[in-house]
């Protein structure tokens, strides 16, 4: 470990805690700003300087049970701190530090913390330092009514061998008070320069570096609730689990990456659906705006992701097929021109602060809503019954409808497979409640889960022609104007092609169906 010469700040000893803050990206010129802030100036700045080591076994079984263990070198002081997350967010961790007296860490003092279940003598041999972060911090302590604010401006960065990448971050944390106090400054300080919130750690990002890829699209994590959580805190956990799964793909569509605004709708559509799910919880504007703006940007991810499943699934292949049709390349070069666009404006709303706000908004209302301050008695019953009575509830409708899914029109079609997609959303929320507890448990939840995705796919294969024939006069319509007879004829051999798969799709359906009205619950 490289040694070096730090400004001395006393640092309270804090043998177990719960941490309340919140996080965000800043770029550099931007800290330059806050630090001159008036919003600041009743405070008194303390600057100083932190080296903090990261451990773990170089297979990162730390990292896979959600536990960090840190070292912060201070001047002469060195800081042991672990932290423990719950799947999702990390608005409130549990934290405990010690101080301790050598570089590398003190596991006498992991005991009654999360990472005690998983010392052995065979890990404390492969504990090492597997990244670094070197930070100037500007520490600014002030006060929000009756509460007490501790205000970081950090700058520096994560470094793992010779690779490194910059942090710029302005974090809160809430020292005594409202946790409403903190989303309060929050406000006050994002209104003078666009900061993003932040859902990831300084030691998640160094996982990221140390696998040395760019951002990849980033799907839902496995959601672990535990039986007797209550039904509002259950809420909560998968509630940050999709808005991290949300957040975590911005930099994929930054990139305009097809599958990054795929994921990133299925974060929305999971955390819209979550929503329906719990709905008894609510019945506040609050709820409704938040559905309101999860919807605004929804639609403006949806045309990227519709287009670009035209071109690559339907498109391409008939120009493979065909590649002297007439009006096919037309077609491309139109269809191009559309998708483009779209994914640009994807990235716009990305990059926009009403989706800046969006995310702060949802991340309150998740945890000190209108609706949590008013709680409902179904907010206090355990989970596990509350799961059991929506799996049912909801099993027995889709199945009701599904039934009769050849009498079914395309609108009839299309609420069948929103009641499907909820259900199956509803099953990876509340799965890991039931698995394990019965004979069969696991076989019972996977045959469920694929009965559910082969009648989803089908359904949603049906509804994307449904789509496409929305998409079609657009791309002939549309400019440049020129050769739009070709391109209307190339549109129509797409759209024959996709009617003539609208009957060999309803067969599979029709058997899904079949198997679905008599699968057993796995819950039960």
């Amino acid at each position: 470990m490289c040694s070096a010469t730090f400004r001395m700040v006393p640092v309270a000893k804090i043998p177990m805690g719960d941490e309340t803050e919140l996080k965000f990206e800043v770029a550099p010129l931007d800290l330059r700003k806050l630090k001159a802030a008036r919003a600041l100036h009743k405070g008194t700045p303390k600057e100083e300087d932190l080296v903090s080591f990261y451990f773990d076994t170089p297979k990162h079984k730390l990292a896979k049970n959600n536990v960090s263990l840190r070292v912060r070198h201070n001047g002469t002081k060195r800081l042991q701190t672990i932290k423990a997350e719950e799947a999702g967010s990390s608005f409130r961790r549990g934290e405990w530090q010690h101080e301790i007296k050598a570089d590398a860490p003190d596991l006498r003092k992991a005991h009654n913390t999360p990472l005690a279940p998983l010392l052995s003598k065979k890990l404390e041999r492969k504990l090492k330092p597997i990244f670094e972060t070197r930070v100037h911090r500007t520490r600014i302590r002030i006060r929000k009514n009756r509460s007490r604010v501790e205000v970081a401006l950090d700058r520096g960065q994560i470094r793992s061998g010779r690779r490194a990448i910059p942090i710029g971050e302005l974090e809160l944390e809430l020292k005594r008070g409202k946790a409403g106090d903190v989303f309060d400054v929050a406000r006050k300080l994002t209104r003078l320069v666009p900061a993003k919130l932040s859902l990831k750690s300084k030691a998640e990002r160094g996982y990221e570096l140390i696998d040395d890829a760019p951002a990849q699209a980033v799907r839902a994590e496995k959601i672990k609730l535990r039986r007797g959580t209550s039904t509002a805190d259950g809420f909560r956990i998968i509630g940050r689990s999709v808005l991290r799964q949300i957040a975590a793909n911005e930099s994929a569509v930054d990139r305009m990456d097809p599958e990054g605004v795929h994921q990133m709708r299925v974060g929305l559509r999971r955390l819209r659906a979550a929503i329906s799910v719990f709905s008894k919880l609510f019945g506040d504007e609050e709820t409704e705006r938040i559905k309101s703006e999860l919807k605004w940007l929804t639609d403006e991810l949806a045309p990227a992701r519709d287009l670009d499943v035209y071109e690559r699934d339907k498109v391409e292949p008939l120009r493979r097929d065909a590649p002297t049709d007439a009006g096919m390349e037309e077609l491309e070069d139109a269809l191009a021109s559309r998708r483009a666009a779209a994914f640009g404006r994807a990235k716009v709303a990305v990059d926009s602060p009403r989706y800046r706000s969006l995310l702060l908004d949802t991340l309150q209302w998740l945890e000190i809503g209108d609706w949590a301050r008013r709680p409902r008695h179904d907010g206090v019953r355990p989970i596990e019954r509350f799961a059991a009575d929506i799996l049912t509830r909801r099993t027995r409708k889709a199945m009701r409808k599904a039934k009769r899914l050849r009498q079914l029109d395309t609108q009839q079609r299309h609420k069948l497979r929103i009641a499907i997609k909820k259900l199956r959303y509803a099953t990876d929320f509340f799965e890991h409640l039931f698995v394990g507890r019965k004979a069969n448990a696991k076989k019972r939840l996977s045959r469920f889960k694929d009965c559910l995705g082969n009648l989803q796919d089908c359904l949603g294969a049906l509804n994307d022609i449904k789509v496409h024939q929305k998409l079609a006069p657009m791309l002939v319509t549309g400019t440049p104007r020129r050769n739009s007879r070709a391109r209307a004829f190339a549109a129509g051999i797409v759209s024959g092609r996709e009617q003539s798969e609208i009957e060999p799709l309803l067969d599979p359906a029709e058997v899904g169906a079949r198997k679905f009205a008599h699968i057993r619950p796995f819950w039960i």
